[in-house]
């Protein structure tokens, strides 16, 4: 099943395990198990996972704002292990999520609205004091838009937050020293509070492209170190301020470009 959207050719395929991988031109953007939506296939997916465990007990309802929907794999793991969960998704391509309702339909009742709008506009937009977790996962062309990782946006963010509140951010580095992870870890840190960093030791030591959750609060985030260990593939967790380091903030005034992944890395 596929169609034209916003952002490219969309297109549903079936797999041999019984899940459902979305790919917009290509790309994988999200894979989901319609069956059971606790099964999370892509590996940053199951570490943002830990941080909601980590952060409210099953059953236990929560706010969540999600910068970025694609096939709405998160939301789905949320409603239904934390059922009349508060859930904000926040998607610009409204003919995306139309595709995904009629390929991929969500449950009833689940709690999950989709916002037609971008994260920036989208959370400018959100009550004070209302969210428990805003999770940006949002991507153009396989690379995080710039002005979802400036201090004037994680302020945003950090209005929205409850005083207990969480940012958790899926980012992309690669490069020699993490330039771009190190500025964002000290741009969160400044504006949002301690926390940490997940991902695999080789991309924490700048030996390959990957994935790095980011997450950080006012106050202290829950210990992820066992779940780490646990993980298939295991993954690191660093303290913010150890990647940060001296590195400077990021701002809107600034013209910076965060990084893409190369060609074929996330494809699958």
């Amino acid at each position: 099943m596929e169609r034209k959207v916003g952002s490219g050719l969309a297109n549903v395929e079936a797999q041999s395990d019984g899940t459902f991988v979305l790919r917009v031109d290509g790309s994988p953007q999200s894979q989901v198990d319609l069956a059971d939506p606790t099964h999370l296939s892509f590996e940053y997916m199951r570490r943002i996972g830990d941080v909601v465990d980590a952060v409210a007990p099953r059953r236990q309802p929560v706010a969540v704002a999600h910068v970025g929907g694609a096939a709405l794999s998160l939301p789905r793991y949320v409603a239904v292990t934390r059922p009349r969960s508060r859930q904000i998704v926040l998607e610009p391509d409204e003919d995306l999520t139309e595709f995904v309702r009629e390929a991929l339909p969500l449950p009833k009742r689940s709690g999950i609205k989709v916002r037609p709008v971008t994260g920036r506009a989208g959370v400018t937009e959100l009550y004070d004091d209302s969210m428990d977790l805003v999770i940006l996962d949002a991507f153009e062309q396989e690379a995080v838009p710039a002005n979802l990782v400036t201090a004037e946006f994680f302020a945003e963010c950090a209005r929205v937050l409850r005083p207990t509140g969480v940012l958790v951010a899926n980012l992309i580095d690669g490069k020699a020293g993490l330039p771009f992870i190190r500025r964002t870890a000290a741009t969160v840190q400044d504006v949002i509070g301690a926390g940490v960093v997940l991902a695999e030791r080789r991309i924490l030591r700048g030996k390959g492209f990957g994935n790095v959750i980011m997450v950080a609060s006012p106050q202290p985030v829950p210990d992820l170190t066992d779940a780490g260990r646990r993980a298939q593939p295991p993954y690191d967790v660093m303290p913010l301020r150890e990647l940060a380091g001296k590195a400077a903030p990021l701002t809107d005034a600034e013209g910076f470009v965060t990084p893409r992944a190369p060609a074929a890395v996330f494809r699958s």
